[in-house]
């Protein structure tokens, strides 16, 4: 797999959902002193979430908390408590493409603009027989890198 036309640069953000994201605020933002930095709310996904976040710049690490829109709707964006992680990519079309051709399974929607305003798309937590490439339970974001964020992580890598 040596022809990978991308690379992973690091993580863009660990979305953890609960059925009450002001609890989860508590420990988060009061007691671990994270910024709230955003706010997203979407019936179609079922979210609304509080985008915090460690660190500034180009290497900023998101933490989203987030409860359902409606607690018997779908996604369930509260029954999985690490509801997804989200990683930096630095050519989103290119690694979805080569990705997909190589036997990896994403979730309906394709590329779309996510909560912070970045394009993403998600790997499927399971795989099938067509596809069997999964995150093997765990939803996985992959989150096209603005210019700032591939500068920053090339910076780091030399």
């Amino acid at each position: 797999m040596s022809d990978r036309p991308f690379k992973v640069l690091g993580i863009q953000q660990v979305a953890i959902g609960g059925p009450d994201k002001e609890k989860m605020k508590k420990l988060w933002v009061d007691s671990l002193g994270l910024t709230v930095t955003g706010n997203f709310k979407s019936e179609r996904e079922n979210v609304d979430e509080d985008i915090t976040a460690i660190g500034s710049g180009p290497l900023k690490v998101e933490v989203d908390l987030m409860q359902p829109v409606d607690p018997d709707g779908k996604p369930a964006v509260h029954k999985t408590p690490l509801n997804h992680i989200g990683l930096w990519i630095d050519d989103l079309p290119a690694a979805v493409e080569w990705l997909g051709a190589n036997g990896v399974r994403f979730a309906p929607g394709g590329i779309r603009k996510g909560a912070a305003g970045f394009d993403i798309t998600f790997l499927h937590p399971k795989g099938n027989e067509e596809l069997p490439i999964s995150g093997e339970g765990v939803l996985i974001e992959l989150v096209q890198a603005p210019p700032e964020v591939i500068e920053a992580f090339a910076k780091l890598a030399a």
